[in-house]
């Protein structure tokens, strides 16, 4: 019995592996997209955290929403180009400190 009990224990991990293996190279159009989305979704909640608006907000979801609803406004105003073209220049150069490792000029940008 106890062998019996291995033996399918070894034999669900082989199969979990097998099918592990199978989603990871699946190549259908929706499973790509989904994971295109997904890495998209996990880039972006990282920008979140790399500018420490998790602990700013206390981690208020409500508080974050509001302020991308803000910005998503100040976009959508007259002057929005204006706006994105200042918050893109921001971000670049905050990208740039980033890759040179100049985090402590990051944290007072």
């Amino acid at each position: 019995m106890h062998r019996t009990r291995l033996a399918l224990r070894r034999t669900t991990a082989a199969r979990h592996r097998i099918e592990a293996r199978c989603a990871r190279t699946d190549t259908r159009d929706w499973v790509v997209k989904r994971r295109e989305r997904t890495r998209q979704l996990i880039e972006l909640g990282g920008l979140i955290t790399k500018v420490g608006l998790i602990e700013l907000t206390r981690d208020d979801r409500a508080m974050l929403y509001g302020a991308l609803i803000e910005m998503a406004a100040q976009l959508r105003n007259d002057s929005g180009e204006q706006t994105a073209m200042l918050w893109r220049r921001r971000g670049k150069r905050a990208f740039d400190l980033d890759q040179h490792g100049d985090i402590d000029t990051l944290a007072n940008f």
